[in-house]
């Protein structure tokens, strides 16, 4: 297949660049093959029974860019995209000249740091206080946007671009379908029976990246580190041995799961890198439901919700959502997918 298949119009007004005024205040568009219908995120568990498993994706978005000035001169900028150690990140670089080995930076004013080398397209640093990593970038870092939210941050994003539930530090973006959820509707699905569990993958700035190449096959995936507890996957082998559902909430949760799949399609705990490019033809080995919100047009999500609901159902639901003005990417409305076998 080809990008230009995964192309569809959007009118720019319907990319949202605020969160809702009350977290969880969202639309939900239900899809189960051609059958569409709108709804409220509100009444998400309705759509599940006592006994399916959710899985959520409980990585933390880091403040991961930091301003700068190279110590010779020259205003430099890093968005970090790993955190390796205490002292080294992998980063992406902005520069009027990109620095080489030695080359001595302070960012914020107050914090030194090594160019070390280059690793691909990223630059490894080390960062020569005494400070840990994330407590610099906890102290002088920005929460990085993504590119099409066309406003600096505000105190606003430093909650509501994280999830309720995240924890391990890492993320370069968040993992935008979990940003519906309140403790309130947590606690609400655990009291209908529903089995609340997690993975961790630490999205990177590579979700954003466009598909360079005409022929998808030809795409790389940028690669994401993700771990699963042993308690996750005994809860989805218990649940699909008594005949229950399995819904991963977003695409990194989904990303997470099928990696840990790969092989023999049996799921195992385990701590790894993947990256995985699932495209129309894969075969689902954990996954029955997915909560995703909307994916830009000619993105691997976008190829990967085809793959999961189907190549002509998704165009369908996207028409209909650019029709019905829903709220598109990060900040925007949902939609609930079920599996086509």
């Amino acid at each position: 297949m080809h990008v230009s298949d995964f192309d569809y119009h959007l009118p720019d007004n319907l990319i949202a660049q605020h969160p809702p005024a009350v977290r969880g205040a969202s639309r939900l568009l239900l899809v189960n093959g051609s059958t569409l219908a709108d709804a409220q995120f509100a009444a998400f568990a309705d759509a599940l029974q006592a006994g399916d498993v959710m899985v959520f994706n409980d990585t933390r978005v880091i403040k991961a860019r930091l301003f700068g000035e190279k110590a010779s001169g020259g205003k430099i900028e890093a968005l970090v995209e790993r955190v390796l150690d205490e002292h080294h990140v992998l980063a992406h670089v902005r520069a009027s000249k990109s620095p080489k080995p030695g080359t001595q930076l302070i960012f914020a004013g107050r914090w030194q740091a090594e160019m070390v080398e280059r690793v691909g397209e990223l630059f490894r640093l080390r960062f020569l206080d005494a400070a840990n990593v994330f407590d610099i970038l906890d102290a002088s870092g920005k929460l990085p946007l993504p590119p099409y939210i066309e406003r600096d941050t505000d105190g606003d994003d430093d909650e509501r671009y994280q999830t309720v539930y995240a924890r391990e530090k890492g993320a370069v973006a968040a993992p935008t379908a979990g940003l519906h959820f309140t403790d309130d509707m947590l606690q609400q699905l655990a009291a209908k029976g529903v089995k609340l569990c997690n993975v961790t993958l630490h999205v990177g700035a590579g979700t954003f990246q466009p598909v360079r190449v005409d022929n998808i096959a030809d795409h790389k995936m940028h690669s994401e580190i993700y771990d699963i507890p042993q308690a996750t996957v005994d809860a989805i082998h218990a649940a699909h041995a008594a005949g229950r559902q399995v819904l991963a909430v977003g695409t990194t949760s989904m990303r997470a799961l099928e990696s840990a799949a790969r092989g023999d399609g049996v799921l195992k705990a385990g701590r790894g890198e993947t990256d995985i490019f699932i495209t129309p033809g894969y075969r689902f080995n954990v996954v029955d439901k997915l909560l995703t919100n909307f994916h830009l047009p000619k993105s691997t999500l976008l190829m990967l919700v085809s793959a999961f609901a189907g190549y002509t159902e998704m165009r369908a639901a996207y028409a209909h959502a650019v029709a019905q003005q829903y709220r598109f990417f990060s900040y925007g409305d949902a939609m609930l997918l079920t599996r086509k076998d």
